[in-house]
């Protein structure tokens, strides 16, 4: 479980053209105080849903290596009382790959923090200029070495969609991320809010945000290389709050609030697909086996996996069956003697097992 504090830019010396903190973050005080910090705590620990686990607090939303090390004090003091009755296991924070050095990385090293996540964004020089980020590929380079080195949980924000790039230039992004071997990935289709530098391109028909669509493709293909490379992709798409939910806050791009089920969906319809391509037999008996977790993955949204499937197949049913023995992200396809079976990775090669 993370319980995310959110800084509101804190530290923050450059602002990129689509960032809007107050409508991604949700109603955040400017500085957080002892009772914000210990309501936040409390509400997120008192939820029903709460699933158990270790529990981490993330500051996330500023540049904390750049915030002023009196205040990185001051916040951290205040998680104290929470790890040392354990209630909290560690700290995990957030910042941008220019503001990581030596000297701050032990500070934060003796401070109990054990995960940090750099916005990286893209490795591509022309698109972080464009973007206004304020650093380069090289920085992106450096700063990830240097945690690993370190020993920190690493991990890298991407983003799909901005100024300048296309779909074989993130595909390039994606591939130095997986030489760069973080501990964990998170992607966020650039969406154009209100009161940004990149809502006037819009308008002025300087950008043209992706379709979802687009964006969908794009990232079937990243989280399926991603998955092949062992390297989980633990948040796809924003967070929704209440104020991007408000009329106009979202002005363009590929909003979804479930926009990894649509995702999701797409690669469990794509790996469907291969598997009835592959399949030799007869299709008429044909019964889909999926882990109990991806179930409503391979349903897609609205039941739409299941229209195609069956106007793809000339199947009239789809006979569907929980199989808890699959690992999650895989599925198979069995006419009662042989069985196809493939799975996120994007390996071509499908698995044939007869039963005897």
């Amino acid at each position: 479980m993370i319980i995310p504090i959110f800084l509101m830019n804190q530290g923050c010396r450059h602002r990129c053209i689509y960032c809007n903190e107050h409508l991604t973050a949700g109603d955040y005080p400017e500085r957080i105080t002892d009772q914000v910090f210990a309501e936040t705590i409390r509400s997120h620990l008192e939820k029903t849903s709460r699933k158990p686990g270790p529990v981490q607090i993330a500051f996330y939303g500023g540049t904390f290596t750049a915030i002023k090390t009196e205040e990185q004090r001051r916040l951290l003091h205040l998680a104290v009382p929470f790890l040392a009755d354990g209630t909290v296991e560690s700290i995990r924070i957030s910042t941008r790959p220019d503001e990581i050095n030596e000297e701050n990385l032990d500070f934060l090293k003796k401070s109990g923090i054990s995960t940090i996540e750099v916005g990286v964004q893209s490795f591509d020089d022309g698109v972080l200029l464009l973007s206004k980020r304020g650093h380069t590929v090289q920085d992106n380079v450096r700063a990830i070495r240097i945690l690993k080195e370190k020993g920190f949980v690493t991990g890298i924000h991407l983003m799909v969609g901005l100024p300048g790039d296309t779909p074989e230039g993130f595909a390039r992004t994606i591939q130095k991320t997986i030489e760069l071997r973080p501990d964990t990935v998170r992607i966020h289709p650039t969406i154009v809010l209100k009161d940004t530098v990149l809502a006037k391109d819009f308008r002025e028909g300087r950008y043209r945000p992706l379709s979802l669509a687009e964006a969908t493709d794009i990232c079937k293909e990243a989280l399926r290389k991603l998955a092949n490379a062992g390297i989980p992709v633990i948040r796809l798409g924003l967070q929704t709050t209440k104020e991007l939910e408000e009329p106009g806050a979202v002005v363009a791009g590929p909003f979804h609030p479930a926009f990894r089920s649509v995702v999701e969906g797409g690669i469990y319809l794509d790996m469907a697909e291969e598997l009835l391509h592959a399949f030799t037999g007869s299709i008429q008996n044909v019964k889909w086996f999926v882990p109990p977790k991806d179930i409503s993955n391979f349903r897609g949204p609205s039941k739409q996996n299941i229209t195609v499937l069956k106007e793809h197949s000339g199947l009239k049913n789809i006979r569907l069956a929980m199989d808890p023995s699959l690992p999650r992200g895989s599925l198979a396809l069995s006419d009662g003697q042989t069985k196809f079976t493939t799975d996120f990775t994007g390996r071509t090669n499908i698995s044939k097992t007869t039963r005897r």
